[in-house]
């Protein structure tokens, strides 16, 4: 048996438990005078196990709950929140929710979300995957994994690998009387190696994560494209300064597209801090790219009927022929830009990258990407935190490969990659086929027609 899995039925008897403390609470507020209140309640269970070099590192079992709750009188805003259900504690935070909203300025832009945009349908979305595995069974697994990485020569160390399991319970209810429950689980594999030889120490890893453990690639595989990684950085060399197109591979192309998120939604706008600002309608991508939210997609690593506010999701693009459809909002932010929530209160939904280029024609893998590329620099990782979202400046350190005709050349590290965001978006050139399943941000290899590379 598992030691952390929640049965059906228990699952559903412990949201029935956090729902009926929610509306307790809600009505609690109202008899306190709050003209609206909301709350939020969960409760997170989850295995976590580490392995490095055959032998147990850690063995972590989790059981966290959270409450929070957010008062209105009027126009005035108290929060407060605690990890303790019982009632004192759940009193003691209505107290002092009630006690900050008193003594707050008034906010004309506070509030709950409109009761007409409240989520009325909740569709099974399949996130609810409960992983029967217990402690021996998961150490054994991780054995598995690292065995399988450490067995390719080159290999000379192993910083671990690990197994985690994960379930969460979430209910949301306010005052508008909409209660939305949630149940979701996550579940993660990884392994990192290293390798070496008298020119240095190179370390990679590799990961798989999943609603459901069925769809996880097998402990060999996962070990395999560990060891693999790791291996090609062995001799990894610098480059001269120089100007290039640039291949963002998929799990690093998430960060391109989480730049654009960052810089469109809500709370950047209404502090004037983004570089596409006043962009809504506008060209800030190519004419034949297209991106779009896609919140009910079953076992999406983002899906949900509803936002962090209770406002209903659905389908909805964000970018269309490379302009600008609108912004991502929940009620605060749009209510400060004079515009509607957009269902985002909390983040985005599984916001999917559509593969294509400019010539028309089905879109490349990823090795039609790299011949695509020609010759230039294939990034891999990058690191720090060289971007300004208020100007759109982006330099980064960046590691990867040199890729020559099609090819990959050799390793590269150590380098920089520079250039302005808003340049980047509109001189995206393709988006792959090989897109990365393992996020909300859904996203194939991108190549930028030019960035400035310094290294030597």
């Amino acid at each position: 048996m598992s030691d952390i899995a929640i049965s059906q039925d228990a699952s559903q008897r412990e949201l029935d438990r956090l729902t009926e403390l929610a509306q307790d609470v809600i009505r609690r507020a109202r008899e306190a005078g709050a003209s609206q209140a909301e709350v939020s309640a969960s409760i997170d269970t989850g295995l976590s196990v580490n392995v490095r070099l055959g032998e147990v590192e850690t063995v972590e079992h989790t059981r966290d709950r959270g409450f929070g709750l957010t008062v209105y009188f009027g126009k005035r805003k108290g929060s407060a929140s605690t990890a303790d259900l019982n009632a004192d504690s759940i009193q003691a935070t209505l107290d002092q929710a009630c006690a900050i909203a008193r003594y707050t300025e008034e906010d004309p832009a506070s509030g709950l979300a409109d009761a007409s945009r409240m989520a009325r349908e909740f569709p099974d979305l399949d996130l609810w995957h409960p992983w029967a595995i217990d402690t021996a069974d998961a150490i054994a697994l991780g054995q598995e994994i690292e065995a399988a990485g450490r067995a390719h020569s080159g290999i000379t160390n192993s910083e671990g690998a690990s197994v985690q399991a994960g379930e969460s319970l979430s209910v949301y209810a306010n005052s508008h009387g909409f209660v939305g429950r949630e149940r979701g689980t996550r579940h993660s594999l990884s392994l990192s190696l290293i390798a070496g030889d008298e020119a240095g120490m190179q370390r990679d890893y590799w990961y798989d994560t999943a609603r459901s453990a069925d769809d996880f690639i097998s402990a060999r595989v996962l070990g395999d494209k560990a060891a693999e990684r790791t291996l090609a950085r062995v001799g990894a060399r610098r480059l001269s300064t120089r100007q290039c197109p640039v291949l963002f591979s998929p799990d690093v192309a998430r960060g391109l597209i989480g730049h654009l998120i960052g810089a469109v939604s809500g709370g950047a706008l209404y502090r004037r801090a983004s570089f596409l600002l006043d962009h809504a309608g506008k060209s800030v991508m190519p004419a034949w790219l297209t991106i779009v939210e896609r919140p009910l997609l079953k076992r999406g690593q983002g899906s949900g009927a509803f936002d962090a506010e209770g406002v209903a999701t659905r389908d909805s693009v964000l970018v269309e022929n490379g302009v600008l459809a609108r912004y991502i909002l929940g009620s605060y932010s749009a209510r400060k830009l004079g515009l509607e929530s957009t269902g985002n209160a909390g983040g985005i939904h599984n916001l999917v990258v559509e593969p294509g280029h400019g010539d028309g024609g089905a879109a490349d893998d990823f090795s039609g990407m790299l011949r695509r590329l020609g010759t230039g620099l294939l990034v891999t990782e990058v690191m720090g935190q060289g971007v300004n979202t208020i100007t759109g400046d982006y330099s980064r350190g960046a590691a990867g490969f040199w890729v020559e005709n099609g090819q990959l050349a050799y390793p590269v590290e150590e380098i920089t990659i520079a250039a302005n965001l808003r340049d980047m978006l509109l001189g995206i050139v393709a988006v792959g086929s090989d897109v990365d399943r393992r996020s909300h941000l859904l996203t194939g290899s991108i190549l930028v027609d030019r960035m400035t590379v310094a290294g030597e």
